[in-house]
């Protein structure tokens, strides 16, 4: 009899999948296509759950490198924190295991200085098998508070990307990257500083404007968006991107659903965005 491809069944495939492992899904009666996509014979003995799980995160897994995916968690009403900054927590459980999942599918977690002073995030896969990524700081100033977790020496790498003048945390390797005149890092130099320290696969994590930023430059291959059944009424937006004057200059990507818990997950594909 074929194994039961349940939740933890398919998230061992899907890690297998990062590194082009199928003799587990062959096993289970699993064809992976490489660009993620998958399917199953009659006869395997596939759970919904585990279904959920493959169809949400085999296309990150099997997408080769580079690769840059963002995750955003928020209300109905598009925030992602009050307007204090509080964010524990927007999303539920089984949103934050699926952000694990995502942070061991690749080679580096980014983000802004904003999101290391307001949560102090490990930035680990601690809710989940895998490896954990190296973490990355975005601070043109250098700003940060030093006495932050990523800064303790604990855990894994973490680089801190900072202006050419400006100083690096002790604790992180310090990463000098030229400042554009708005006084933030360009998407792709980031992306650039990454890739020549091997690290080509990104998860983009926050906050907000970080992924806003890197949504704007064209630099996302997908958005995982995680939506909760919450209505905040005011705070910080999700996304904060140029305005457009019509609709028709929308962006209406592909995009996938699937439950997460009392939350929603949509997948949004960009390597072909498409417009209105």
């Amino acid at each position: 009899m074929m194994p039961l491809i349940d939740e933890a069944y398919a998230w061992a495939v899907v890690q297998d999948a990062r590194h082009g492992l199928v003799a587990r899904a062959e096993t289970a009666g699993l064809t992976i296509i490489g660009d993620g996509t998958w399917q199953c014979r009659c006869d395997a003995r596939l759970t919904e759950a585990g279904a959920a799980q493959l169809a949400a995160l085999l296309p990150v897994a099997g997408a080769g490198s580079p690769h840059v995916v963002a995750q955003i968690g928020q209300s109905l009403d598009g925030r992602i924190a009050t307007a204090s900054g509080h964010s524990h927590y927007v999303t539920g459980e089984a949103s934050r295991v699926h952000l694990h999942r995502l942070r061991a599918l690749v080679d580096a977690v980014v983000v802004g200085v904003g999101t290391v002073e307001f949560d102090d995030p490990q930035l680990t896969v601690r809710h989940v098998t895998g490896a954990h990524p190296r973490r990355v700081v975005l601070d043109p100033r250098g700003r940060v508070a030093r006495d932050r977790t990523l800064f303790s020496g604990a855990g894994p790498e973490t680089f801190h990307l900072v202006g050419p003048e400006a100083p690096g945390a002790p604790g992180a390797h310090r990463v000098p990257v030229p400042v554009e005149a708005g006084g933030r890092f360009a998407p792709a130099a980031v992306l650039a500083v990454l890739a020549e320290r091997g690290m080509a696969r990104v998860l983009v994590e926050g906050g907000g404007l970080t992924i806003s930023s890197f949504l704007a430059a064209g630099c996302l291959d997908r958005v995982h968006c995680v939506v909760a059944p919450m209505l905040i009424g005011s705070g910080r937006p999700a996304l904060a991107l140029p305005e457009i004057a019509t609709l028709h200059d929308a962006w209406r990507p592909a995009c996938r659903d699937h439950p997460l818990g009392a939350d929603r997950l949509y997948d949004l594909d960009l390597r072909a965005p498409g417009r209105a």
